[in-house]
């Protein structure tokens, strides 16, 4: 069974353009707040803002006996890599990603995990011809090639997203972003499935299970959802029921069994304790009914594609 881990970072402040629902909290307070959630086994830490004090991450890590499933490497900073981090025509920039992606790379072999995980949104484009697509995808391979061979142990996840700040992310579907890694070649680098920014994309989440673990590029999951139109950061199952216990039945088939789910669920003025133990508890719901489908039916199934005998059987597993 796979473990469950909040994303830190939705643990502090909760704001957007508009409104600030809740203020930023420390890591003590974090820490607190997550005692309250009932099924965590971790957090997926956020580098740099939980590493300004690494004795202290440590013992509270010990003190709660809490997993790390990955480091979030935040690519986007407020006054620096303006115009993208990894794809950066700046070479300076460029060396400057590297050198802290080695940090917390090594951060993450200090603490035990084996993960660096991060989303590139602010690599991309806003308007055509704004910039050179060959310019920005050979500074990104030349960047992850870098930071890829610093530590081989260590996988290095692309998590990749349509749009937000830019209006079209440089990684923005699973497609792109697994024909990305392969044109690296770098065996630790792989992708990170965020189903929501898979719905935003208008992909079928368990067919990007498919096409990454066949592969061998899925290294990560992230659970969430939203309407399609924008990444919400909702509560899993609230829009996509079946969608969502298609992925999951697909990440077992791929042998996704035995590892992490991250969670960004966006909590505004819910109690966020409350909102990420409704969210755990509502996905071993849905890993649950996951594994009612039968893999021999639905071969069966499949191999007739009938959708109207299909629709009547996956309702007879709901009741």
């Amino acid at each position: 069974m796979n473990k469950l881990a909040v994303i830190t970072g939705f643990l502090g402040a909760a704001k957007n353009r508009y409104m600030t629902y809740q203020e930023e909290r420390n890591l003590e307070e974090k820490f607190a707040l997550a005692a309250r959630v009932g099924g965590i086994d971790g957090f997926e830490l956020c580098y740099p803002g939980d590493f300004g004090n690494t004795s202290r991450l440590k013992e509270l890590l010990a003190e709660h006996n809490y997993g790390v499933s990955a480091i979030n490497f935040r690519s986007r900073r407020t006054g620096s890599w303006l115009r993208g981090s990894f794809s950066s025509a700046d070479a300076v920039e460029r060396q400057q990603v590297v050198e802290d992606f080695y940090r917390v790379m090594d951060h993450a072999a200090d603490l035990g995990c084996n993960r660096v995980t991060t989303c590139p949104l602010n690599d991309g484009t806003d308007y055509v011809f704004e910039a050179d697509y060959n310019d920005l995808y050979r500074y990104a391979e030349e960047t992850f090639a870098q930071i890829c061979d610093h530590n081989p142990a260590v996988k290095v996840c692309i998590e990749f997203k349509w749009n937000d700040p830019r209006a079209r992310c440089l990684f923005a579907t699973s497609g792109e972003t697994l024909a990305f890694c392969q044109t690296v070649g770098a065996e630790n680098l792989g992708v990170t499935l965020d189903i929501g920014h898979s719905l935003l994309g208008h992909e079928r989440p368990g067919q990007a299970v498919a096409l990454l673990a066949r592969a061998g590029r899925l290294f990560y999951v992230h659970v969430n959802d939203n309407d399609r139109s924008w990444d919400w950061d909702m509560i899993p199952g609230a829009y996509h029921f079946w969608e969502t216990i298609e992925f999951f039945y697909y990440l077992k088939r791929a042998g996704y069994t035995d590892d992490w789910y991250g969670y960004d669920v966006f909590p505004k003025e819910i109690d966020t304790a409350d909102t990420f133990t409704a969210a755990f508890a509502i996905t071993r719901q849905l890993e649950e009914l996951a594994d009612r489908v039968d893999p021999v039916r639905v071969a069966e199934l499949s191999a007739r594609r009938n959708p109207v005998d299909s629709m009547h059987y996956l309702y007879s597993l709901v009741h």
